[in-house]
């Protein structure tokens, strides 16, 4: 019988109801583990570039540094890890920045537990739970930002390929899969992707590859 892996879940929350919630949601299900659990950024930014993280749920509206800043800074130091946005409003605006920091999507508070843990699924494997408006949103400024350098002629062929199937809205086991390659080996692919597109996530890179 084939072993599940977890999936390696953090919080960063300054509501501490929330926190416990969101602990006993993820902490009951076999499919997850809590590895770490903050009330503001700056804990964060200090302890969990350390640890090997696959999804963190961010609170778009922390004290101090605020949920996009701290998305922006932890993004550079773990581009392998997936950001997902908490937020108690549909902010436009702020979700919109959170986006282009380096999100990969986001959460209403009011989500049901089983929607939440779908979303922790989907955006692990690749996906990018969003409403359709904020996509739009996203596809518009990268369709009216400036042709500069894509750094698209920097990747390797390999990097080309995983980029490519990024671009088809393939998840990432299925991109694995068709690759023959492992999800480690993936993960390397796409921090290079990201760092020589000087990219923070996957719709900025697909954008690019899509402009090109």
């Amino acid at each position: 019988m084939t072993q599940i892996i977890p999936i390696q879940v953090a919080i960063i929350d300054d509501d501490e109801e929330i926190r416990a919630n969101l602990t006993h949601h993820i902490s009951g299900n076999p499919a997850f583990r809590l590895t770490q659990s903050h009330p503001d950024a700056e804990s964060a930014i200090s302890d969990l570039p350390r640890r090997e993280i696959d999804v963190v749920l961010v609170d778009i509206n922390l004290p101090g540094m605020d949920g996009v800043e701290c998305v922006q800074q932890l993004k550079r130091k773990m581009p392998g890890t997936q950001f997902l946005m908490l937020t108690v409003y549909e902010d436009n605006n702020r979700l919109f920045k959170s986006l282009m920091a380096g999100a990969s999507g986001y959460l209403l508070k009011r989500t049901s537990p089983a929607k939440l843990l779908a979303a922790i699924k989907e955006v692990h494997a690749g996906g990018s739970p969003m409403t359709p408006q904020i996509a739009r949103r996203v596809v518009q400024h990268f369709r009216h930002a400036p042709d500069t350098d894509s750094g698209l002629e920097k990747l390797t062929p390999r990097e080309y390929e995983v980029l490519d199937q990024l671009s088809k809205g393939f998840r990432y086991k299925e991109i694995a899969d068709h690759l023959s390659i492992s999800i480690g080996t993936l993960h390397f692919h796409i921090r290079s992707i990201y760092d020589k597109l000087h990219v923070h996530s996957r719709t900025e890179a697909v954008i690019k590859f899509l402009k090109r």
